[in-house]
């Protein structure tokens, strides 16, 4: 199967700092949001839920359900994830078993680190060669405006997640 031609956009990324944008007003997670394209169009995006009891409710997990159920599959072949922050472990295996081709994010897991959360310090580049995942990877697309989420939510007064 081949391969197709990623150029990362712009108007996708902001579609994900928007969505963790809203958790610095709602406190029901941290500041991380995604977006999943497919042929160009927006089918999901989706932000961090974790503060509404359920660990699993990472922007990227609550975007790949959305696009499940909005095209009735668990194969996402064709589609495209935008990620504010690189995906941990957990994410980043739903995006490889929901076959998603590409990852574009902004921050690192270590910048994710640095600014406080609880990451477990295993990049994707590592868990692709690992498991010889074919998604394809781009890290540090529009960085500063991600690493912004980080700077707004640790001025927030009664944040409770890291």
């Amino acid at each position: 199967m081949k391969k197709q031609r990623i150029i990362p956009e712009a108007d996708f990324m902001h579609q994900a700092i928007n969505e963790a944008f809203r958790n610095c007003t709602q406190l029901r997670g941290g500041p991380f949001g995604a977006a999943i394209v497919r042929n160009g169009k927006l089918l999901a995006k989706a932000r961090n839920s974790v503060l509404v009891h359920d660990a699993t409710a990472h922007a990227e997990m609550n975007a790949i359900r959305l696009a499940s159920r909005k095209m009735k599959t668990f194969d996402l072949s064709g589609c495209i994830i935008y990620s504010t922050t690189e995906p941990c472990p957990m994410c980043f295996s739903a995006i490889h078993w929901a076959r998603i081709d590409a990852v574009i994010f902004g921050t690192s897991t270590e910048d994710a680190q640095k600014a406080g959360f609880h990451e477990l310090l295993i990049d994707d580049k590592t868990l692709q060669r690992l498991g010889k995942s074919t998604v394809q990877l781009f890290p540090g697309f529009m960085r500063q405006e991600c690493n912004e989420l980080f700077e707004v939510w640790q001025k927030l007064p009664g944040r409770k997640y890291y």
